[in-house]
């Protein structure tokens, strides 16, 4: 039997992300005729479970020493940078500065 290195795995893992979002995506373009009020909501609640996953998964992992790819923690901050600018922009949306 073969392991899979920690790397590939994360890779898997990343890719299988990536792949989630973007099915979510064309879901949500296919749906939002149906669930278009229901958008922001979703959105939000979104945003913030993927938040605590990312923040509890860094959390758990650096408890537990485990070693990290190069790429990791530059996906991991560019994704919070990225939630920031999501709700930076909804906030002047919602405020109607934007």
């Amino acid at each position: 039997m073969t392991v899979a290195k920690p790397d590939r795995l994360r890779l898997a893992e990343l890719t299988s992300g990536v792949g989630a979002v973007v099915l979510g995506i064309g879901l949500g373009v296919l749906a939002a005729d149906y669930i278009g009020a229901l958008g922001l909501p979703l959105l939000l609640i979104g945003a913030a479970v993927h938040a605590w996953g990312m923040f509890d998964k860094h959390r758990l992992e650096q408890q537990a020493d485990v070693p990290h790819v190069w790429w990791e923690p530059m996906a991991y901050w560019t994704c919070w940078g990225l939630l920031a600018l999501l709700a930076i922009g909804l906030a002047g949306r919602l405020s109607g500065i934007v």
